[in-house]
């Protein structure tokens, strides 16, 4: 994914209210710019970093400048724009990078399905058959390791319960983490913090949902989707 114009870059000098932050131009302008991200983004930042932003060049919208990028307390990038992180899996998919899911022919996207009114960001079809793909941002790292979720998510426990019917039923269903974040290199379920979550996915893997994470590169100019990482399964 390339940005045209490329992000610019300020200084994150607050988050609050959830969908606001408080930037530091390049130029010493103080603007309130959109925080698209509605997880805690623990570890995400810290008062006072760089971080990057994208301008829609629309001057109608409240707040034109959406924070993209931000830098963690241990110096990382993590790319906190959740709305990017279906497009992200879905270029990947088209790239060839991501592997395990080649060999579809179309791709429908937040396509409804399941018992619980439901949306699948992702599903693909072909000679395989149906794949249906439900991504998760990850941006949490605690010491290299990434966790999902960052908050506790009733929503994120409905995707695996849905999942999880699909398989019993013998479609392929797939959860793919999508990493924007550098530092990590192990993706797990954030046990502490949801344990609902980890126990619905603990059930997920049980009944055949696979799991998929891949890392992204980020820079100012671009996020792709770089590398698988290990997925860590269990208490």
């Amino acid at each position: 994914m390339k940005f045209n114009p490329p992000l610019q870059q300020g200084i994150l000098l607050r988050r609050y209210k959830r969908f606001l932050a408080d930037i530091e131009t390049a130029d010493g302008q103080l603007i309130t710019i959109h925080c698209p991200n509605t997880g805690s983004m623990k570890n995400c930042w810290a008062e006072s970093t760089p971080c990057w932003y994208s301008d829609s060049g629309n001057p109608k919208r409240k707040y034109r400048h959406t924070l993209e990028v931000t830098t963690t307390p241990e110096s990382a990038l993590a790319g906190v724009n959740t709305g990017r992180a279906n497009a992200l899996v879905e270029e990947a998919i088209a790239g060839g990078i991501v592997t395990e899911l080649q060999g579809y022919e179309t791709v429908r996207r937040e396509v409804r399905y399941g018992e619980e009114n439901s949306r699948i960001d992702l599903l693909l079809s072909g000679a395989p058959g149906d794949c249906y793909v439900e991504v998760k941002n990850v941006t949490l790292a605690e010491g290299g390791r990434g966790l999902f979720p960052d908050a506790v998510s009733t929503r994120g426990a409905k995707h695996l319960r849905e999942l999880q019917k699909l398989a019993e039923s013998g479609v392929r269903a797939v959860l793919f983490y999508c990493v924007q974040h550098s530092a990590i290199e192990t993706v797990e379920a954030a046990r502490e913090i949801d344990p609902a979550y980890a126990m619905a996915l603990d059930s997920a893997l049980a009944a055949g949902v696979e799991v998929l994470a891949y890392r992204a590169a980020i820079s100012a100019g671009e996020i792709r989707l770089q590398r698988a990482l290990p997925f860590r399964s269990g208490s």
